[in-house]
């Protein structure tokens, strides 16, 4: 297999980059850490990988023309994910609040797993289009369509795995474990404003 060296280091620096900002999925995964520790940060991390699999193959269904988005009913799925990303919000601001005792609160709290990282992950449908239009700027790395789609997701799998982990250790070394339940509602607070701001841009599109 031909592999474009040159195109694979721009198509990671982009992956890396993107996956690092501080976004919906990595604020779950940092609650998770932050909450039940590496494990759980492992299966949120395992679900929001495996709904990255099902957009991908959706996305390369969409350049092959074999599948077409529906304008108004993509919007209805945007605001559908846009609740579910303000709820896992409210829900980790609720546990963070009802708890006093602070040890208790990070055993309790059970922030992330497989369900709630695929649910994140797969409730945002614009990442459809996403990939449909990030993956052509890269599709020649080999010069072969579909050996190139294999070396972009295996890529974006890796990439998307390691850089998760690595941000969410990070946090959690470096936040004294007195900050950890302020991280929590820090995320939750965050989650709600970009649940708020993506409906609100949905609500704009459909009136």
């Amino acid at each position: 297999m031909q592999i474009d060296y040159g195109i694979t280091a721009i198509y990671v620096a982009s992956v890396v980059t993107m996956i690092a900002l501080p976004g919906p999925v990595m604020l779950l995964v940092t609650g998770a850490r932050l909450a039940g520790g590496p494990r759980q940060a492992l299966r949120t991390i395992f679900g929001t990988n495996a709904a990255s699999l099902v957009l991908i193959a959706l996305s390369a269904l969409v350049l092959k023309g074999i599948f077409s988005v529906n304008e108004t009913a993509f919007d209805l799925l945007k605001l559908a994910g846009g609740c579910y990303v303000g709820w896992l919000g409210w829900d980790m601001l609720r546990a963070a609040r009802d708890v006093h005792d602070e040890s208790q609160a990070l055993q309790n709290l059970r922030t992330g797993g497989f369900i709630k990282g695929f649910a994140m992950a797969i409730s945002n449908p614009k990442d459809i289009i996403f990939f449909a239009s990030f993956f052509p700027q890269f599709i020649n790395v080999t010069p072969e369509y579909s050996q190139s789609l294999v070396v972009l997701t295996a890529l974006w799998i890796i990439l998307d795995f390691a850089t998760l982990m690595l941000v969410s250790h990070m946090v959690s070394r470096l936040l004294k474990p007195s900050m950890h339940q302020v991280m929590l509602r820090i995320s939750g607070v965050l989650l709600m404003l970009i649940a708020l701001g993506s409906m609100m841009m949905t609500l704009k599109s459909l009136v």
